[in-house]
């Protein structure tokens, strides 16, 4: 270990990183709270699972104060309470079911799906269109990706697959106006859902988030309310990459909830608990496949256990 990182094994589960590393004693949980050296422990396994320090905070400070009451005993009480403690993150920062999406009092919901190159937005796009499009009266998804022409024909596979309404622009075009067209679109054809899939940018470009920022003003002209949900598209083998990225976006835009792609990947979790402390960002989905169906609602006491049991 020349980093100053733990050697505990790529393929240990972060629960038993933390009883191999962190309480290598189960005596360090009673008789009145886990001493400094396992607390040090345990901040740096939590932390390299990605977990920031806002959460691992909350967490840790939880767990201390419950070996201190009597609380913790046992190595699987304190797995317990570890467990809670990250579902209580996860659920404060929810202000609705996970899994819906939002419903305005009149015409279509318009959905901004945003994030960088590669996270797999297009195909959360499709995913989103299966799984809602049928009991919102059909759904129209609009590439709105107009500097990429790869990117217009894969949703458009996708739109063919499903059912789906699909609308193109032209290469190098506005994606504001393909958005439009989108929203005229499903009125015209009382469509109840548009899902815009935005080019992959750096949120460090201010330009191209200037694009978005159009993009949102354009929409929101056309149905009130609009875009009634911005959902930013983030991979989950990432790290904390996830955390920075809902911080950029999240001041140009308000954003309404994180879709964790690749979570069937290595993709450790942790970042998508440090999003819901830091920035009261709920994760509202998960992508743990390539298949239509492979979409997920997060259930919070499903993940806080995989993401603790997961290697």
């Amino acid at each position: 270990m020349n980093d100053g990182r733990l050697d505990v094994g790529g393929g240990t589960s972060l629960w038993q990183k933390i009883k191999d590393v962190a309480l290598t004693d189960v005596g360090v949980l009673v008789g009145g709270g886990i001493d400094e050296d396992a607390v040090a422990r345990l901040e740096r396994v939590l932390l390299e699972a990605d977990f920031g320090v806002e959460a691992t905070t909350d967490l840790v400070d939880g767990l201390e104060r419950a070996a201190r009451r009597g609380e913790v005993e046992s190595a699987e009480e304190l797995r317990r309470l570890l467990a809670e403690r990250i579902v209580g993150i996860l659920e404060d920062a929810a202000d609705g079911p996970p899994a819906e999406l939002a419903r305005p009092p009149e015409g279509p919901a318009v959905v901004l799906a945003l994030g960088v190159n590669g996270t797999g937005k297009t195909t959360t796009v499709a995913k989103l269109a299966h799984r809602f499009g049928p009991e919102r009266g059909g759904a129209v998804v609009a590439a709105a990706d107009t500097f990429r022409a790869g990117a217009q024909d894969q949703l458009r596979h996708w739109a063919d697959r499903i059912g789906a309404r699909f609308v193109g622009g032209q290469e190098g075009g506005d994606p504001a106006a393909v958005a439009y067209d989108a929203v005229e679109a499903a009125r015209a054809e009382g469509a109840g859902l548009v899902l815009v899939d935005t080019a992959g940018r750096l949120h460090t470009r201010r330009d191209l988030m200037e694009e978005l920022e159009k993009m949102d003003r354009v929409v929101g002209r056309l149905v009130e309310g609009a875009p009634h949900e911005r959902l930013l598209v983030v991979d989950a083998t990432s790290g904390q990459n996830v955390l920075r990225q809902a911080r950029e976006f999240g001041r140009g835009l308000e954003l309404t909830g994180l879709v964790l792609t690749k979570f069937d990947s290595t993709g450790k979790g942790g970042a998508a608990v440090a999003v819901a402390r830091e920035l009261g960002l709920p994760v509202r989905f998960l992508g743990t496949g390539e298949g239509r169906e492979h979409l997920e609602p997060l259930e919070a006491e499903r993940f806080a256990a995989r993401v603790l049991d997961r290697a």
